[in-house]
């Protein structure tokens, strides 16, 4: 009986983190995935915690486990990258890690501990890519709020009076404004190394972050502190290898910089072989073609990391005509990410302004809370223990309320976006 009451655990598990701030439907690999992960105990501790960031006496009243148990299983849960902590003023708070950004990164990121990454990384891959059920249920009906977004390399931007880059837009103004830096495995580089399908010469530690979000990989070991000076080096390296730089979808105390490369990088991956553009939001910029200078020479479309460059032949009236060749960007998958002109030797290419504005949310609270209401999962950050009977009944209730399209679509419309968080920031303050 114990591998049924144990798979029934991990049902319940999946059902748990499918309905957090990323769905994650189930399927054998989905199973596959949580056991070699979470032990049963751990399992158990999950579905029976918030949803929400709760101080551990909290986590302790809800689950009926004396924090003396609880406190050690929790921290365990840190270090293997299944719980977040979360320093709140004076106290830490503990919530359950997503699978992105989360346990799929901080456990690519681990180095400490027994581990079989090379397995880890291949269930990771059939969960992700396997079949499109993953991928569908966050972006096939169109979302456009996702966990990370794509930052212009600024030399790329034309300068003219009319075209404004601001500070969060900026990779250099995001390093500059923080004192605290670190650097840890990247977890698709890490994933792709032990499936054999990393194109890129790059080392492995590559992934970059910043404040608290460093301070919370170094406490668990996740990633070993380094310089600005050190920092300022991996950017000048990505610069140079012609990566995309991306950051959390976020304008306020964006945490991560990440070093992306199209032949590693899931979220680009995604864009690629799924063909749904909101996996990595698109900065503000979009890259435009001067067709007099450009020669069709290529090493745009080459440089382009989610192949959203093509090169075509233009046609020719008379057979003696030189072949001309020119450069056709995909607006609607662009990320504008300007690798495509640093590459550009006749300087055709350069970055404006989109036309249509980008939702990049202001800060964490605003990105958790619309990713939430497009995935159909606020209502548990709302009602949020999973162990009473009336919040059930109520999440219930308001979760067919938010699935019906009107009320999603005029929330998430500009007209009433601003006015629908204020609210929800307003009774979280209270």
């Amino acid at each position: 009986m114990g591998h049924i009451i144990g798979k029934d655990i991990y049902r319940k598990l999946g059902e748990k983190i499918d309905n957090t701030t990323v769905r994650m439907p189930w399927s054998k690999s989905l199973y596959e995935m949580l056991k070699a992960l979470y032990t049963e105990a751990e399992a158990d501790l999950i579905v029976r915690m918030p949803y929400r960031p709760s101080p551990i006496e909290r986590i302790s009243k809800l689950t009926n486990m004396p924090p003396r148990t609880l406190k050690p299983m929790l921290e365990s849960m840190c270090f293997k990258g299944l719980i977040c902590d979360l320093w709140e003023k004076d106290h830490y708070e503990y919530m359950i890690s997503p699978f992105i950004i989360g346990f799929f990164e901080f456990s690519m990121m681990r180095t400490q501990g027994e581990l079989d990454s090379k397995k880890w990384a291949e269930l990771f891959h059939n969960y992700m890519f396997g079949d499109k059920d993953f991928l569908k249920a966050n972006f096939g009906d169109g979302q456009q709020i996702s966990v990370m977004r794509a930052l212009p390399h600024e030399e790329t931007i034309r300068d003219v009076d009319h075209v404004e880059i601001l500070d969060y837009e900026k990779a250099s103004a995001l390093v500059e404004n923080q004192d605290l830096f670190a650097v840890g495995l990247c977890s698709c580089r890490h994933e792709k190394m032990h499936q054999g399908k990393q194109g890129c010469d790059v080392t492995l530690e590559t992934c970059t972050s910043m404040g608290d979000a460093a301070k919370f990989l170094i406490r668990n070991k996740f990633a070993r502190e380094i310089s600005r000076s050190e920092m300022n080096d991996i950017m000048a390296r990505s610069k140079e290898m012609g990566f995309t730089i991306t950051t959390d979808n976020v304008k306020e105390n964006a945490g991560f910089l990440c070093h992306c490369c199209g032949c590693c990088c899931n979220l680009m991956n995604g864009i690629k072989y799924s063909g749904y553009p909101g996996i990595l939001v698109s900065s503000s910029f979009i890259a435009e073609i001067n067709f007099d200078d450009c020669n069709g020479c290529g090493l745009c479309a080459k440089a382009c990391p989610i192949d959203a460059i093509s090169i075509h032949k233009k046609d020719k009236k008379d057979p003696s005509e030189k072949t001309v060749r020119y450069a056709v960007i995909d607006k609607e998958i662009c990320l504008g990410c300007g690798v495509c002109a640093l590459k550009c030797k006749t300087s055709a290419l350069i970055m404006d302004k989109r036309k249509q504005r980008v939702i990049h949310p202001e800060d964490s609270f605003e990105r958790v809370i619309l990713q939430s209401l497009e995935r159909g999962t606020l209502q548990n950050l709302i009602f949020d223990n999973p162990n009473s009977r009336s919040e059930n009944f109520m999440r219930s209730l308001l979760g067919g309320f938010l699935k019906l399209s009107p009320v999603k679509k005029g929330l998430m419309s500009d007209a009433l976006r601003s006015r629908f968080l204020n609210i929800l920031k307003s009774g979280t303050s209270k």
